[in-house]
């Protein structure tokens, strides 16, 4: 069994199509993926207290923005909300 690869016609076989190392997978997808995962395990340990991740919380947010500086506005990352959505929530929550 493997996965069609439409207009090159040919079949990738034994291919796992939720693996983060295919070829065909952007690497932008995995920008602050770090930070998020940091953050699900602070709020994973957290779970009554989620408020103890805001430290985790601002560093992914603050990872998106500087995506967003750097690829522009319309980079996508699966870590990362919209642009808009990231500004607005750096702006309503300023470093400590």
């Amino acid at each position: 069994m493997g996965v069609y690869s439409g207009t090159l016609g040919t079949v990738l076989r034994d291919v796992n199509p939720f693996s983060p190392s295919l070829p065909f997978m952007p690497k932008d997808d995995q920008a602050c993926q770090a930070q998020a995962c940091d953050l699900q395990a602070c709020l994973n340990k957290n779970t009554y207290n989620p408020e103890r991740c805001d430290a985790q919380m601002f560093k992914l947010y603050e990872c998106c923005a500087k995506m967003y500086d750097s690829k522009g506005k319309d980079a996508e990352s699966t870590a990362c909300p919209i642009e808009s959505v990231t500004r607005r929530w750096l702006k309503n929550h300023p470093k400590q």
